[in-house]
């Protein structure tokens, strides 16, 4: 087999208390790669989308990123990539991640499973700190193990694969773009000691409550004093779209990455559909134009289509 073609999943990370650490993956929207295997050790890249999105592999998140894995390889070829991306960038619902991980993830097929999972998000780390100006795997791990994830560390990379009840997702997404790194560059470079012991408590509880499928000690814990307080001042009427999403039987919320998108968990799809209804309503009054989307928690992350 010399091509191949995946589909790579939106991402959503921090989950309010887990910053840096946690993340879940959604069944849509995606990228769609195809990358071929070439005789030349090159990487060439194109994109059939509208974003503009550099195709020189060393500017690139996917190019750098398989450059990391070909330089572990060292052997003579390398890759053509065809990128379409359904997932906007800046959207904060892990753009760069699903082109970093679709990427490696079909590469990796075409090398027959040479690398394991880790060693993948290893690759994609590169392409994450090209985007971003951070080594993190908060948005990487759930891409490509699918499923709740938590990133214990990321030097050395250890992620943990979290069991969980049956959870839906709602994503509002203004069509507005906040960069990765300008909302990393806002965030406070001291932290009270009191705040962080009660982020990581909340962070506690919500993976136990996440093992116990306990919805209501999951709301409990859906709390951050830290990051989102900072971060939420860039999305126009967040609070009011966050206290609709809860008032409309959502477990809990908060932004979803470094933002503009918003997210809500509920605990069946009847509540997340009303959940976006509601939250649709209150953000319509902004005059920003968004999408939203509705999916169940993605078990399976990158997918060979």
């Amino acid at each position: 087999m010399d091509q191949i073609r995946v589909h790579s999943p939106a991402t959503v990370s921090n989950v309010v208390c887990g910053f840096d650490c946690l993340g879940f993956a959604l069944s849509e929207p995606y990228d769609d790669i195809t990358l071929r295997l070439i005789d030349e050790p090159i990487i060439k890249i194109r994109h059939n989308d509208s974003y503009g999105l550099p195709t020189d592999p060393d500017k690139n998140v996917a190019g750098v990123t398989l450059r990391a894995m070909l330089d572990a390889v060292d052997e003579p070829f390398g890759f053509d990539v065809e990128i379409t991306k359904g997932i906007k960038p800046g959207s904060g619902i892990g753009s760069s991640a699903a082109s970093a991980c679709s990427a490696v993830v079909a590469a990796n097929e075409l090398l027959e499973r040479r690398f394991s999972k880790l060693e993948l998000i290893e690759f994609a780390m590169a392409g994450e700190m090209l985007a971003s100006g951070s080594r993190h795997a908060d948005n990487l791990a759930p891409c490509i193990y699918g499923g709740f994830v938590l990133v214990r560390s990321s030097q050395p990379l250890d992620v943990i694969e979290l069991d969980h009840p049956p959870l839906f997702a709602t994503v509002l997404h203004p069509q507005i773009e906040i960069k990765t790194s300008e909302a990393r560059a806002i965030l406070p470079r001291e932290v009270p000691l009191a705040a962080a012991v009660r982020n990581w408590s909340n962070l506690g509880a919500f993976v136990a409550a996440l093992s116990k499928g306990d919805t209501e000690l999951m709301s409990r814990a859906m709390r951050d004093e830290i990051v989102e307080p900072a971060r939420s001042s860039l999305i126009p009427g967040f609070d009011d779209v966050v206290q609709a999403g809860l008032g409309a039987g959502a477990v809990g919320g908060g932004i979803s990455g470094s933002g503009p998108s918003m997210f809500m968990i509920s605990a069946s799809r009847e509540a997340a559909d009303g959940v976006a209804a509601a939250m649709s309503e209150v953000y319509s009054r902004t005059g920003i134009e968004f999408n939203t989307y509705v999916s169940a928690i993605d078990p399976d992350g990158v997918r060979v289509v």
